[in-house]
């Protein structure tokens, strides 16, 4: 018999609205959900109506097979009847799914979308339905349309308990004909469906997937062992095992189940991540899971399982949904008192992993305030000499004898011992201490920090002389050099350098301190290093400044030369020898490094 369709708008609008297929391939996944909802559905209904009648055995299984020109997926699960066709495929968005769950409060039927068995259409020219119904007083039915409102159904001889859909692929689709393709897309979205699933080739039945996944089980059944398996099974081609993990698991406010892994990560944010999985129910939705997971989180591994999650909706709308915040919350909870028990059960390990999680750690305490006030109790701050230390004990350390004119205590930072060596020995011959700060975060970080502590202040140890940024309180010898030397000592130092990116500064330091000292102000360094991580323009801040100590010996004796060449020649040897050590000549000599304009080169 001939028939159509009944398209009722009222249902099929709000789910088009709600859901959209951007991707063609997704049919599959919806097909072979539908196939496992109709096992689960079967398995319910025996349990449920302690039905004798109903014969079913353990061998529960979905078959996917590719014959010319037809792709083909078969389940063992509850079939449909006449009357049933009528209701689920005939009536376009009537939700099957949606409507057992209601009857039978059964949580784990995956569908919710009566529209997901039309998405065959998106690669067929015609889809066939043959399935016969668990209750065997119903005939088996054939169900067959050519993508219009036009169907035909009939019945047929009996068959086997279940459902067999038949697309006949369209010459547009030709890949999902292919063996290798639909293995691959089989792997990516029903890899830890609940039903096994299997693809045959060359009349083997090769299994696709692991029904009952690590982050499915307790905890307290699982091994290190077990965890490193289910990473692997994860990421095939991820070589690195994980450092540790946080499986996640609650039912009340939410249902959520999940293990997020910590990977070992370079000093770097902006990387090729393995991004978390999110699924439902078993189902792989999405690798995308912004306005779910906090930010810093999405640089771990891992899978999140949760029917919780509004899916196909807006970043603004997750953001706001009631749901989608608790479950964020909860994530990060979870993470930050995993991270808690590794540092106080056992602080030594705690310290061997910190330079492969700090960067994670320094993400979460710059964006998120909740992570924040839990995490700085197990941040760590390593000091030159590789020392760890709280900020409490570090702070402790530091507060009587590290403070500035203004009474803060000052937190001395290098972001590159090699190159700031020299003000790092001035810093430590005075019995200073100072931290390794080198992280691309580093300059937020401490932004944070000194606006939640507005006791402390960071600055980096080259950024002035180490007796102007600690307050010793001890008085200069003034220098006993006129104006007009001053300004002879800087025209000749101005000469040298042709006033390339320098400000020169004339200050009364030490006699034992360097004639020339290299800085650039904490402040102006600071905007620079912003800049640059947000890839604006980095030079705008380069303010170099050149101080000039009129106390030191050589500055005086250089005033006493009368020959302008020798004047010259020392000055420019001095300059050399700065430079150099403030890795700015790049293996030049200072004639080389004004031909090449000064304002280049960077300042580390």
């Amino acid at each position: 018999m001939k028939n159509k369709i009944s398209v009722n708008s009222e249902n099929i609008f709000p789910i088009i609205k709600k859901f959209l297929y951007s991707d063609q391939e997704i049919f599959l996944r919806e097909l072979i959900s539908n196939a496992t909802d109709a096992i689960i559905k079967l398995k319910t209904v025996s349990i449920l109506n302690n039905d004798n009648n109903i014969n079913i055995n353990n061998d529960f299984k979905i078959k996917v097979i590719i014959k010319n020109k037809s792709l083909h997926i078969i389940d063992n699960g509850i079939g449909m009847n006449n009357e049933e066709i009528e209701k689920y495929i005939n009536q376009i968005a009537f939700s099957g799914a949606e409507e057992f769950i209601k009857k039978h409060k059964d949580s784990s039927i995956i569908g919710h979308f009566g529209l997901g068995f039309y998405s065959s259409f998106m690669v067929s020219y015609k889809v066939m339905i043959l399935t016969q119904s668990y209750n065997k007083k119903y005939p088996s039915m054939l169900w067959s349309c050519d993508g219009s409102t036009n169907f035909f159904m009939k019945e047929i001889e009996k068959k086997s308990r279940g459902t067999e859909i038949i697309l006949y692929i369209d010459d547009e689709h030709k890949e999902f004909l292919n063996y290798d393709h639909i293995f691959k897309l089989l792997k990516k979205y029903c890899r830890f469906m609940p039903i096994p699933i299997y693809i045959n080739e060359n009349e083997k039945n090769i299994k696709i997937n692991n029904v009952f996944p690590a982050w499915k089980k307790n905890a307290n059944e699982l091994k290190d062992k077990d965890y490193l398996d289910f990473h692997r099974e994860l990421y095939p081609n991820q070589l690195d095992d994980p450092l540790f993990w946080v499986h996640l698991n609650i039912d009340h406010p939410f249902h959520l189940n999940g293990i997020l892994f910590f990977p070992k990560i370079e000093k770097k944010v902006d990387l090729q991540r393995e991004k978390i999985f999110l699924y439902q129910n078993q189902v792989y939705v999405t690798d995308n899971l912004e306005g779910i997971v906090p930010d810093f989180l999405s640089l771990l591994r891992g899978v999140i399982d949760s029917p919780d999650i509004p899916l196909n909706v807006s970043r603004s709308h997750l953001q706001s949904d009631n749901s989608v915040k608790s479950i964020s919350k909860y994530i990060t909870r979870k993470v930050s008192d995993k991270l808690t028990f590794l540092f106080k059960n056992d602080r030594k390990d705690f310290q061997k992993k910190w330079e492969d999680i700090k960067i994670i750690i320094e993400y979460g305490i710059i964006s998120d305030d909740k992570f924040f006030d839990k995490s700085i109790n197990f941040f760590l701050f390593t000091n030159v000499d590789n020392n760890f230390f709280t900020l409490n004990e570090l702070k402790e350390i530091i507060e009587k004898k590290q403070k500035n004119k203004e009474g803060k205590i000052i937190f001395l930072y290098s972001s590159n011992k090699e190159l700031q060596f020299r003000s790092i020995k001035d810093s430590k011959d005075r019995g200073y201490e100072v931290v390794l700060l080198d992280s691309p975060l580093s300059v937020h970080l401490i932004q944070k920090l000194e606006l939640s502590y507005n006791d402390i202040s960071f600055v980096r140890v080259d950024s002035d002389h180490i007796d102007k940024i600690i307050f010793k309180g001890d008085k200069v010898k003034f220098s006993n050099i006129n104006e007009e030397e001053k300004n002879l000592i800087k025209n000749y130092v101005n000469n040298q350098l042709k006033n390339y990116e320098f400000i020169i500064k004339l200050e009364e330091l030490s006699e034992k301190d360097r004639p020339f000292l290299i800085i650039i102000p904490e402040y102006f360094r600071r905007m620079k290093e912003m800049n640059a991580f947000r890839n604006m323009n980095k030079n705008n801040f380069d303010k170099y400044q050149l101080i000039i100590n009129i106390n030191h010996h050589l500055i005086k004796k250089i005033l006493q030369i009368k020959s302008e060449k020798e004047r010259n020649e020392i000055i420019k040897e001095t300059l050399n020898l700065t430079l150099i050590s403030n890795n700015l000549l790049k293996g030049k000599n200072l004639d080389d490094f004004i031909s090449d304009k000064l304002r280049k080169l960077t300042y580390s």
